[in-house]
């Protein structure tokens, strides 16, 4: 490109609220610690700093179901009761909130269509436990599905890559386009045998005329960085056989050895490598177009270096 400055990163207050008061696990503190990280680091005058918008109904709608989004107002006024099963607790204003996350993510995803920077990453995003009809594990709205259908309905893409290295399964994506053959979709996690949600199962390729376009990469509880590469071996070789023309990265990195509620343990390594890796194959494959979103992580150190690790190496 002909910008030097070839990364954004999308942050403030609007987003930084997103999380359920102190003691939750998906606590406000944590846009903080990474902001504090990155402000330190070698990337943060290589980068440039954008602010979110809240997302419209509208691009709400083109994931999730109207009724859903519904209720989700409705407890937003109130600040009562979940939006899920009892883990996705509501709060006043949780509707617009959760919708500034959202619109986070479509604003580093249009500054990346316009051809302004090749590449972005939201810190408090990548939510992708929730569904389109419901909230699922302290995740209210799925960006990243939004962020699928935005590219398909405003920007003409069709083959879409997402990449998931959160210690838990992005079930709300997988299942959401379990079906459509041109959603690439590579995950890997810990087992769901062993943790939440309990799917990602190896044999789960796709349904219907998609089967066996999907990757599920489980992991045993204790897996390192040794396990990560050689899993991570697998996505390269997916990716390059697919040919996508966008990809979305979500990094939780509650993957890293001594997040309090996973088992896994990974170094900041594994997301330096693999953010890295990525940059080298967008640019070859889709003229850079790479969307990094933070995803989980609930050990506050461990999120400040792995995206800020993840935001040197798209900055690189």
């Amino acid at each position: 490109m002909a910008a030097t400055v070839h990364t954004c990163v999308v942050v403030g207050e609007q987003i930084a609220r997103y999380g359920f008061g102190d003691g939750h696990p998906f606590g406000p503190d944590r846009h903080d610690a990474f902001v504090r990280e990155l402000k330190a680091s070698a990337a943060a005058g290589r980068i440039d700093l954008l602010a979110p918008r809240e997302a419209t109904r509208l691009e709400l709608e083109s994931f999730h179901q109207a009724a859903y989004l519904d209720l989700v107002q409705a407890r937003s006024v109130t600040g009562e009761g979940f939006l899920d099963g009892g883990d996705t607790p509501a709060f006043r204003g949780v509707y617009e909130t959760a919708g500034r996350v959202v619109g986070a993510t479509l604003v580093a995803t249009e500054a990346i269509m316009a051809g302004r920077y090749e590449n972005g990453f939201v810190p408090i995003a990548g939510l992708h436990h929730a569904a389109r009809d419901r909230a699922a594990g302290f995740c209210v709205f799925n960006d990243c599905g939004v962020v699928i259908e935005q590219l398909r309905e405003r920007f003409g893409l069709r083959r879409i890559a997402y990449v998931d290295i959160d210690a838990h399964h992005g079930d709300g994506v997988f299942y959401a386009f379990e079906d459509d053959p041109d959603l690439l979709f590579a995950d890997i996690h810990e087992d769901g045998r062993h943790l939440y949600p309990g799917t990602g199962a190896a044999s789960e390729t796709g349904a219907g005329r998609a089967r066996g376009t999907k990757l599920n990469l489980p992991l045993a509880p204790g897996a390192g960085d040794a396990e990560f590469l050689a899993a991570w071996a697998k996505v390269e070789a997916y990716l390059l056989a697919a040919q996508p023309e966008f990809v979305i990265l979500q990094c939780g990195a509650d993957s890293l050895a001594d997040d309090p509620i996973t088992h896994l343990r990974f170094t900041e390594e594994a997301h330096a490598h693999a953010a890295g890796r990525l940059v080298a194959l967008t640019r070859d494959l889709c003229g850079g177009r790479l969307l990094g979103v933070g995803g989980g992580g609930y050990n506050r150190r461990n999120i400040a270096r792995a995206w800020t690790r993840v935001v040197e190496a798209f900055a690189a």
